[in-house]
């Protein structure tokens, strides 16, 4: 069976400031169509960086397939092209270069409001999001009830959709979007406007849609949601498909590699010798501290909740120091304290009398904080006397993963913790009680019966 969705050698480029209004004439499109229809009957690639004096590609010569029933979750950071690439398959905007093979009837909902006409009611937008998919009247009509009930705006339904907030919107265009059975469903970040009990609505739907054996391209920065719904995953970068693998393949590369360049803290290694954050009159032996994860993974400022973390800290110590103790203190943007590793709390102490440069690692298996912006601040104390203290050592962004396999990401509470929910067993008890107790009142009647 032929892929639903093949993408070949795609590419979309953009004009710049005074160079737009170039290209805006009617002219300058033909010319464009003529060309772009020609460089992708006889195969050319995009045009070298040459050409490229006052545009931007926002999609450079990406190729993929999707299958009937994969559902595929598309991550990048602001600007990487998913957006474009959405808009392009969903024939809202005409590539520059390349080609797009459909096989199946596509429903997009890529920003508020798509495919809705303002001047409409929420009634008169449902029938005609249904025309726009090819389905008749009669169609619509047998979904009608699900979709109504499902966006939860019987109240509005004869209210012109120009009126609707930007959530009534979402709520309405998911409502069409997932119900009138399209072969693919396109969702953008636009799931976000909603409120967390609808996300969560929508995700259900989009599961079980994928389930259903539809077609499913899901874009979102909820990495959790992307690895817990979509079997694979696309990265982009600057407009380049840069991973095709599975979905969380595609979260840990995204997150590794990608989003924490982006966060402007480039680094996992800062230099405390001269650091602005020492409280006054401290000494200055902390050196130096360094974040990793698993696999001596740099971490360059990003975290997923429940990633292992080594905090590695070098500092000076004074000739023959028999007592020291190194910590880390793990503290929210109110500057409170959430958690401290010290190493007086280790029960398999190693070290005795030292002097000079240490280095030292803290091991945390699993970083089990919740989603939020943390710092790290560090000290030293020797011979129970706090000797170097810096503040904002470092900065440290938990983001939201899978934590308990459910695709709900924690995010209430300052921490999340392993547990297991069971069944006591008590209720299927008492039912059995019951039960035996029926059967013990049928077999004294039948007895006395009997006799």
């Amino acid at each position: 069976m032929p892929p639903i969705i093949e993408v070949q050698h795609l590419s979309k480029k953009y004009p710049l400031g005074a160079a737009r209004a170039k290209e805006d004439s009617l002219r300058a499109i033909v010319m464009e169509g003529f060309k772009s229809a020609w460089r992708t009957v006889s195969g050319q690639k995009p045009a070298g960086s040459e050409d490229d004096s006052g545009h931007i590609w926002s999609v450079r010569d990406v190729s993929f397939e999707v299958n009937t029933g994969d559902v595929l979750g598309i991550v990048g950071v602001n600007g990487a092209g998913k957006s474009t690439l959405l808009k392009i398959l969903s024939r809202i905007t005409e590539p520059t270069e390349g080609l797009v093979k459909l096989r199946g009837r596509m429903a997009s909902l890529l920003e508020v409001g798509t495919g809705f006409h303002p001047d409409l009611t929420g009634r008169e937008n449902i029938f005609l999001n249904g025309v726009m998919l090819g389905m008749t009247r009669h169609e619509v009509q047998a979904k009608f009830d699900e979709i109504v009930a499902f966006a939860e705006l019987e109240r509005f339904l004869d209210t012109q959709v120009k009126h609707y907030s930007s959530g009534m919107y979402v709520r309405l265009g998911f409502a069409v979007a997932a119900h009138l059975e399209p072969e693919i469903l396109v969702v953008d970040e636009v799931l976000a406007v909603g409120d967390m009990a609808f996300q969560k609505k929508c995700l259900g739907k989009m599961s079980e849609f994928g389930q259903g054996g539809r077609t499913v391209l899901f874009v979102s920065h909820n990495m959790a949601a992307v690895e817990n719904l979509c079997q694979r995953g696309l990265v982009l970068s600057q407009g380049k498909l840069v991973l095709d693998g599975s979905a969380k393949e595609a979260v840990q590369y995204y997150v590794h590699n990608i989003a924490s360049r982006s966060d402007g803290n480039n680094t996992n290694k800062v230099d405390l010798r001269n650091a602005p954050g020492r409280r006054q009159r401290m000494r200055s032996l902390i050196q130096e501290l360094s974040l990793y994860s698993a696999g001596q993974r740099p971490v360059n400022g990003l975290l997923p909740i429940g990633a292992p973390l080594k905090v590695r800290v070098k500092f000076e110590l004074p000739p023959s120091t028999p007592d020291f103790d190194i910590r880390v203190n793990f503290l929210n943007l109110f500057g409170q304290l959430i958690f401290t590793a010290r190493s007086s709390y280790e029960p398999q102490r190693t070290w005795d009398t030292r002097s000079g440069l240490q280095s030292f690692t803290c091991d945390i298996p699993s970083l089990c904080l919740t989603p939020g912006e943390y710092r790290l601040d560090v000290a030293l104390v020797l011979s129970n006397s706090l000797v170097d203290y810096v503040e904002h050592a470092i900065a440290l962004t938990v983001i939201e993963s899978d934590f308990y396999g459910t695709g709900q990401p924690p995010n209430i509470g300052l921490c999340v913790m392993e547990h297991h929910w069971s069944d006591s067993g008590e209720g299927e008890a008492e039912g059995r009680q019951a039960a035996n107790s029926e059967g013990n009142e049928a077999r004294r009647h039948f007895a006395k019966e009997g006799r």
